[in-house]
């Protein structure tokens, strides 16, 4: 076992193996010797051994320990239910045994077994926990149970009789065993005996988290719009804390729905269940004016009553009745905000939710009158006037913070916004000093400044602007030299370099910013976008990688999670799991990443390693199964990961991320379609089989083909619906959703050259049913076919022709669509050649038919049908066409090679000496990209090349 424990598992083997000699029976040996074969990928091996054991039906601990482990790392949790059941009806009063069952069995989610596995538990050992995992397992199956009917005529009701038996026996000992109760109630929606469970004597053990009991009285007051006791207990919990914002919301909301209701408290007794209640306006003012003089009293400032005083005036302006009620002026209110929290980090955010109460004709006159109040210092006349210290810094950036999101450098022209990026780069340098003595993990207290800098110029290089690109990239990559853990710096940078067609600088910075966990899910869309599209392949499969390797241990983890709920009696927590599992199951990105892995596996391996049906198979593929859940799709993806100080009209909208997501699922739908239809290619290879079985084979064939074509089908309706879609020319703002490589599929061709190859597929298979007799018309539908490809094939090159990067003026342009258009030329050749080697499958057999003919008639000149030919030429055109595409590709490395981008002049002689270094690397980091990139694709392509010349009948 320490050799397992080491890593060192040849030589456990040995050991295990010596141990065997002496004690043939030693079930545990055996067991350790199975993990190690296990990992040593000798699973077949292993998992005959470990059955072997399994069918003894072991009861020592070692052995069922070691199992459990083994099955583990097989993902085969459902043989570790087995291994407990026998080892339960062997010693049937094990505690310890029976708990094991109850865990295999929440692993693989059997909530009835479950359920009856706790109460076996309890008879043996009458122990409050394993009576309340009876219980939690039948909420578990009436939320799994598809028919909601069910859940609350059965599950539920039983699940509450069991609790309240032991209520009535007065059994009930911890804080979990109340929440389960509570739970119970509320998914049956009896709130009001949710609200007394909570209320009551029991509600005393809700003491784990703070303001427990308050928290669940409050969702069940609203559940059941009692809002006088809403309003009466948010008003008590503000008098205890005045800064908790969550209160002062349910507290104007109650306020308001009283109002609407003309609700009157009443004349005799108390108003409610939790006391005194406001219910108009006017109270509601003198109850905030109230909690601003106490706040002035206090010993630290708090935020909370300041920002409920901006909160209710916004809500009475909604109402359309603000100016009865003197509460002061926005503005005014805004900037004594900014007196008091200017210098916080979080002062900006707070007022960024209320800058829709100023008047736009208003906003310059208010950040000159903010800018008044900062300390600010300049050295002489004509200079920048600079912060004293890191107080007056954070208030200024605020302020710049503000002015961007008020449009005011919108309205901005080109110099103007150019002066204002060197004042914000010269404040930038300056801020640095501030934080010499930063860790490098630390941000320094500067760095918003040149990212606003960069904001400024990525507008410039969207009107047209093309040097402004270079220095966003520039000043990004200065900043990450002072701030090298800038999270910011790092993402903005992967989206610049991949709107420019350079994906071999964005690995580097995407591992630096070490993603964790469910961030593969959230941002690893920036990566999977564009590895393959921009000809990345080695990277496209790493980064591929990262995402299955999160989203598979999901499957595992999240049982775990569950198992640990279940020990530590967190209840509430179990269907949380088990929806995060759900969420991540469904998830947009983890369909694209499935099915764009796989098509890259087949462009890099099939028919070049391996075989394309050895592919298929190792991935277990087949065209009739879809595996992508349509309906439930999730966009998880995270996207305002990147902080944007843009107004409302330009910042990404709802409206965006709805289209977003409707683009990626008709792309997705295309990729899936296309990756189906090629799994089907080597099912439709007929093997020969003994005459009497001819009915049987041709069944299984004609429906294989038959699949195909409704496949096709598909293909064509979802093609269309994403030329409609494109139709609408939508514009995502600069930092907001990626567009999918949809719109280039479609302009360059490859679209239509795909589907006329699946069209093929199906002519190519009527000649194989029908024979070469009488099938003149199908031969030359198969040879004007041939044609019609080389044509189009040939028009997708010329679409891949033209220089990669340019110098114009002294300014870089780089052209990523070219780039795009060779990746999907390889795409597209690769299908052609699979299509090829089918359609070699079904000649081949007919040629030498022919010739066996031409042996027993002994004559020299028996006739070729034309389709040979037609394929030969196809074949030799092909051939010749891939030689110019690689030949072209040479080209394009000499031409990269040889570009000296030292002798670019910039001609933006603002540019300082250190940032000259910087445009430098950058530039240079570019060019080494696209040489990677032309690189590989050609690697590729000679590959591709070398399958062509085997394939001559």
């Amino acid at each position: 076992a320490d050799y397992l424990d080491n890593g060192n598992n040849k030589m456990a083997i040995q050991q295990a193996d010596k141990l065997l000699k002496k004690h043939k029976d030693l079930h545990c040996a055996k067991v350790l010797k199975a993990i190690g074969l296990q990992r040593t990928g000798k699973q077949d091996e292993a998992y005959a051994l470990a059955q072997e054991v399994a069918a003894l039906e072991p009861t020592d601990d070692n052995s069922l320990q070691a199992l459990t482990i083994l099955y583990r790392e097989m993902h085969r949790p459902e043989l570790v239910t087995k291994l407990y059941e026998a080892a339960v009806k062997k010693v049937p009063n094990s505690e310890e045994y029976h708990s094991h069952l109850f865990m295999a069995y929440a692993r693989v989610g059997e909530y009835k077994k479950m359920q009856q596995a706790g109460m076996a538990l309890y008879k043996i050992v009458p122990k409050n926990p394993y009576y309340f995992w009876s219980v939690m397992s039948l909420i578990m199956q009436s939320i799994s149970a598809q028919d909601e009917n069910l859940s609350k005529t059965m599950f539920l009701p039983l699940a509450e009789r069991m609790v309240e038996k032991m209520v009535k026996e007065d059994k009930i000992e911890a804080e979990a065993e109340v929440e389960l109760y509570y739970m119970i109630l509320e998914r049956l929606e009896k709130y009001k005996e949710a609200l007394d469970v909570v209320r009551g004597k029991l509600g005393e053990k809700l003491t784990s988290e703070l303001q427990s009991r308050e928290n669940k009285c409050m969702a069940m007051y609203k559940k059941l719009r009692r809002w006088p006791e809403c309003n009466a207990l948010s008003r008590r919990l503000l008098l205890k804390n005045s800064d908790d914002w969550q209160f002062y919301i349910t507290y104007f909301d109650s306020v308001f729905q009283l109002i609407d209701e003309s609700w009157t408290p009443p004349a005799e007794e108390e108003h409610s269940l939790e006391g005194e209640v406001h219910c108009s306006v006017e109270q509601a003012v003198e109850f905030i004016e109230e909690r601003i003089t106490e706040e002035s009293k206090s010993s630290r400032p708090l935020r909370g009553p300041y920002l409920a005083k901006l909160e209710l005036i916004r809500r009475l302006r909604h109402r359309g009745c603000n100016d009865e009620y003197k509460l002061g002026d926005p503005e005014e209110l805004m900037f004594q905000y900014f007196k008091k929290f200017g210098d916080k980090p979080c002062c900006f955010t707070d007022l960024k939710v209320f800058v829709d109460l100023l008047p736009p004709s208003q906003y310059s006159k208010f950040i000159q009158q903010l800018l008044q109040v900062i300390p600010l210092s300049a050295a002489a006349q004509n200079e920048v006037a600079l912060p004293g210290d890191i107080k007056a810094l954070q208030q200024h950036l605020c302020v710049v913070q503000l002015s961007r999101l008020l449009g005011i450098y919108h309205a901005m022209d080109k110099k103007e916004k150019l002066t204002v990026v060197r004042e914000l780069m010269f404040r930038y340098r300056h801020g640095l000093e501030f934080g010499k003595s930063c860790l490098k993990t630390e941000l320094q207290f500067s760095d918003y400044y040149c990212l606003l800098a960069v904001h400024l110029l990525l507008d410039l290089w969207l009107e047209g602007e093309e040097a402004a690109v270079w220095q966003c990239l520039t000043l990004l990559e200065e900043g990450l030299a002072h701030s090298p853990s800038n999270a910011q710096f790092k993402l903005l940078l992967i989206r610049i370099y991949c709107r420019l067609g350079a994906f071999e600088p964005v690995a580097e910075l995407y591992s630096s910013l070490d993603a964790k966990h469910i961030q593969h899910d959230t941002i690893g869309y920036l990566l999977t976008r564009y590895a393959e599209s921009l000809g990345h392949y080695a990277a496209a499969s790493q980064s591929c990688n990262f995402a299955l390797r999160f989203f598979h241990s999901n499957q595992k983890d999240t049982s775990e999670y569950i198992i640990q709920a279940y020990k530590y009696g967190a209840f509430e927590k179990i269907p949380e799991f088990i929806a995060f599992r759900n969420r991540l199951n469904s998830s947009l990105h983890f369909a694209q990443v499935r099915t764009e892995r796989m098509l890259l596996d087949l462009l890099l391996e099939a028919n070049i390693s391996t075989s394309l049906e050895e592919s298929i198979k190792s991935m277990s593929l087949s065209p009739e199964e879809d595996d992508i859940p349509w309906k439930d799709l999730r966009d998880n993806r995270d996207l305002t990961v990147l902080f944007s100080w843009d107004p409302k009209d330009r910042d990404i909208s709802e409206e965006h991320r709805k289209l977003s997501l409707e683009e990626e699922t008709l792309w997705l739908r295309i990729r899936s379609l296309t990756l189906r239809l090629v799994s089907g290619l080597p099912t439709l290879s007929h093997t020969i089989q003994p005459k009497n079985s001819e009915k049987t084979a041709e069944n299984g064939v004609s429906s294989r083909i038959d699949t195909i074509r409704s496949l096709l089908q598909q293909l064509e309706a979802a093609v269309d619906s994403g030329k409609k879609f494109l139709e609408q020319k939508i514009q995502y703002p600069v930092l907001g959703p990626p567009p999918t490589r949809m719109a280039g599929f479609f302009s360059n061709g490859s679209c239509q050259c795909q589907t006329s190859l699946f069209y093929l597929v199906s002519d190519i298979y009527e000649l194989d049913t029908n024979g070469l007799e009488d099938s003149a018309e199908i031969q030359e539908r198969i040879g004007n076919s041939f044609k019609s490809l080389v044509e189009r094939l040939t028009d997708l090159f010329n679409k891949c022709k033209g220089d990669l990067i340019e110098v114009r003026d002294g300014t870089l342009k780089t052209h990523p669509n070219l780039l795009e258009n060779l990746v999907f030329f390889v795409e597209t050749i690769s299908i052609a050649l699979w299509v090829s080697s089918y359609c070699d499958s079904v000649l081949r057999p007919f040629k030498s038919n022919l010739q066996k003919k031409k042996k027993k008639k002994k004559e020299s000149s028996v006739a070729m049908p034309p389709v040979f030919t037609h394929f030969l030429d196809y074949v030799t055109e092909l051939q010749t066409l891939t030689s110019n595409v690689i030949d072209h590709i040479k080209g394009l490395e000499i031409i990269l090679t040889a570009l000296k981008l030292e002798e670019l002049s910039l001609k933006d002689t603002l540019l300082l000496q250190e940032e000259k270094k910087f445009t430098k690397t950058v530039q240079g980091k570019v060019q080494s990209s696209y040489h990677h990139s032309v690189q590989e694709i050609g690697e590729l392509l000679k590959k591709r090349l070398d399958t062509i010349k085997k394939l001559k009948i």
